[in-house]
């Protein structure tokens, strides 16, 4: 069998983690097994289409590496990729549908509809349009040939899905094993709306048909859509693709799925890029590399103590059979970890030239060599690549404040006297790496240990103790900004 899969968003806003990590799994499984990746674009619900969410889904899956074969901007053989440029085709399919006598129009109007709630719920009962209640109302199968013609004539019908009762409805998921639901329980669900668009549910099975998917993975969320999907494609007397429902992906802390809003809540990207005022995963300083590597972990396992992955591992590790029912909890310090991993085995010459924007703090007039020399010094210490203006702040800033206990501390040494020191030792245009020869003379000679000399030079440059080497960093900083912060904390001392 060949191996087709598709990632198929509604253009409704910024797609977050949950549509990503849907379609990182259809894209692994795609490779996985030589079959081809689509992408679809379900974009029939107009009321919600939000300008700019279709290119930015494309640049997301992008920025992650993991382009589909086919899709809108690819082609292929399948298309039109998107809905809207679809409709035609439904139009005959739901044709084909009335002519079998398994949809009807209806021409009920919505007030009418609203009423028959009411009554039912006055009577502690839930109305449903179905095999029950269908005989009785508005619709074709209740009106002669030539009065569902008048009607069709006058428009703002809708056509409904036939479902008949007492039926089993026989299911499977590849996660969940088989399913079982009785036809009752669905109602005869709209298929084509008023506006003569299919819904989500018409069209998803048609474009699936169509585009031979062969495996629907989609998110848990979609579950219960299963029974009237499984209907759709009996109606038709079509074979089902295999079906994957992958586990929610929960919030944090407490219960649900993680949601846009959550992001906002605690502090962490939901999005993979910018989306309106949230800053993405990307804006962050996460590795796209590093980002595929936690999503595959949310909700599957390779059965083993690993969990570094390069995306080529992904794809031969990945297993449908060890992905869990359970929900997978999201965990940003996970992410961060993963992401730290990355950084640290990823080569720095690299890191500066693909994420040029997270070092334009450096001066200018700083050589690519000494970038990398700092991005070295502090790496350990990155998390996000966000974190390098932190962590690397030295290098930009003087600093604001000094730890006081440190200054106590080389107050007991006549610390002017170490500072003058190091004002004349630069100045004689002395490397850094070679001080410490000198001041091993100058601590012996004036009898002030060499300790209070490094504690001195750490304090007037970083402000406190803590920190990569102090020698190194002065390697890298220019000979006027360390004769700036030996002078600056001079003064801090006379005040």
């Amino acid at each position: 069998m060949s191996i087709r899969v598709r990632f198929a968003p509604s253009p409704t806003g910024g797609i977050h983690i949950g549509g990503l990590r849907t379609a990182l799994f259809n894209y692994l499984y795609a490779k996985k097994y030589n079959g081809r990746f689509i992408l679809r674009i379900e974009d029939t619900d107009n009321k919600r289409k939000v300008i700019g969410a279709e290119n930015y889904i494309l640049d997301s899956l992008q920025w992650l590496g993991i382009e589909p074969e086919e899709g809108p901007n690819y082609g292929g053989d399948f298309g039109p990729y998107k809905q809207s440029e679809r409709k035609n085709i439904y139009e005959k399919e739901i044709i084909k549908l009335i002519k079998k006598g398994k949809a009807y129009y209806a021409f009920d109007s919505t007030e009418s509809l609203d009423k028959l709630r009411k009554k039912y719920e006055n009577d502690g009962r839930k109305f449903k349009y179905d095999s029950f209640t269908r005989n009785s109302l508005f619709n074709s199968l209740n009106l002669s040939e030539k009065e569902t013609k008048e009607k069709i004539k006058e428009g703002g019908y809708v056509i409904r899905l036939k479902v008949e009762a007492g039926k089993n409805i026989d299911l499977f998921d590849e996660i969940r094993g088989k399913i079982n639901v009785k036809s009752e329980e669905i109602d005869d669900k709209i298929l084509v709306k008023a506006n003569g668009l299919p819904t989500y549910h018409f069209a998803n099975v048609i474009d699936d048909h169509y585009m031979k998917i062969s495996h629907v993975i989609r998110g848990e969320e979609w579950l219960p859509s299963l029974p009237l999907h499984k209907l759709i494609y009996d109606a038709f007397n079509w074979s089902t693709p295999k079906f994957l429902h992958l586990p929610l992906i929960l919030k944090p802390r407490g219960k649900g799925k993680l949601s846009k809003r959550d992001g906002d809540d605690l502090g962490f990207p939901v999005f993979p890029l910018k989306w309106e005022k949230n800053k993405g995963f990307k804006e962050r300083g996460f590795l796209p590399e590093a980002l595929l590597n936690y999503m595959s972990l949310l909700g599957w396992s390779p059965g083993t103590e690993k969990e570094i992955f390069m995306l080529k591992e992904l794809i031969y590790y990945f297993d449908i059979k060890k992905i869990q029912k359970a929900g997978a909890r999201f965990d940003f310090e996970k992410a961060r970890w993963i992401n730290h991993k990355f950084l640290l085995s990823t080569d720095p010459k690299v890191i500066l030239k693909r994420f040029p924007g997270f070092f334009s703090g450096l001066s200018t007039s700083t050589s690519k060599k000494n970038k990398l020399a700092v991005y070295e010094l502090v790496k350990e210490r990155l998390f996000l690549l966000e974190d390098f203006e932190t962590e690397a702040r030295l290098f930009f800033h003087d600093p604001n404040t000094y730890d006081e206990k440190v200054v106590n501390k080389i107050k007991k040494n006549d610390p002017k006297k170490i500072l003058k020191f190091l004002i004349d030792l630069i100045d004689k245009k002395i490397q850094a790496k070679n001080w410490k020869e000198y001041f091993s003379k100058w601590s012996n000679k004036e009898t002030v240990p060499i300790g209070q000399i490094m504690q001195s030079l750490r304090l007037a440059i970083i402000g406190n103790l803590s920190g990569p080497d102090i020698l190194k960093v002065c390697g890298l900083l220019e000979k006027e900004v360390i004769l700036r912060r030996l002078r600056k904390l001079i003064n801090y001392l006379n005040k």
